[in-house]
C-alpha cells in the first residue's frame, strides 16, 4: 500500500475513534456538566472522561512514550491509544489551565515530539466560570484557533497528522 493510502486509513480509523469519544461524551453530558462547576478539581473530568476512553476506546492511562533520540523528555499523555507500533493517539483532558497555562500547545507539543503518537484529542471546557456561576472564560473556540494556526503553512507546521478538539 501506498504511503498516501496508508496515512488515509490511519485517518480513517482516528476519526473513527473520535466520532465514538464525540458520541460517549454527548450521552455522559448531563454527569459531565454537573462534575464541571467551579473549584471542582480538574482529576473529576479526567477520571470520567478516562473512563470513557479506557472502558468504551480501548486508552490507556499515563502511559510513558518513547523518547525521541536526543530529547529528554518521557512525556506522559493521560491517555494513550496505539494505532500500530509506530504511531499512536495522546488524549488529554484539560480544565482550568488550558488556555491561561497553555497547556493545549504543551499537549500539541507532546504530540509534535512523540516518536509514537502522531494524533492528538483534547477534551476541553467550552466556558469556564466563575465563583458567581459567571462565564470567566471560554477556552475552546481559542483552543480551536491556536490549534488550527500549526496547520496553515509549511512554516507553522507541526510532526501532528490530526488534531480532534472535543469541548465539554
Amino acid at each position: 500500500m501506498p504511503d498516501g493510502a496508508l496515512e488515509r486509513a490511519e485517518l480513517e480509523r482516528v476519526d473513527a475513534l473520535a466520532e465514538r469519544l464525540m458520541d460517549h461524551l454527548q450521552a455522559d453530558e448531563g454527569v459531565i456538566a454537573r462534575l464541571h462547576i467551579h473549584g471542582a478539581q480538574s482529576k473529576a473530568i479526567q477520571g470520567r472522561v478516562g473512563s470513557l476512553l479506557e472502558a468504551e476506546l480501548g486508552f490507556a492511562p499515563e502511559v510513558v512514550l518513547t523518547p525521541d533520540e536526543g530529547l529528554v523528555t518521557r512525556a506522559r499523555p493521560d491517555f494513550y491509544y496505539p494505532l500500530s507500533p509506530t504511531t499512536g493517539v495522546i488524549a488529554e483532558v484539560e480544565r482550568g489551565g488550558t488556555t491561561a497555562n497553555n497547556h493545549d500547545l504543551k499537549d500539541l507539543w507532546k504530540a509534535h515530539i512523540a516518536i509514537n503518537a502522531n494524533h492528538l484529542f483534547l477534551v476541553v471546557p467550552n466556558e469556564l466560570f466563575n465563583e458567581n456561576g459567571a462565564v470567566r472564560e471560554r477556552p475552546f473556540p481559542k483552543v480551536v484557533r491556536r490549534m488550527g494556526a500549526f496547520f496553515t503553512t509549511p512554516r507553522t507546521a507541526v510532526d501532528v497528522l490530526s488534531v480532534h478538539i472535543f469541548g465539554y
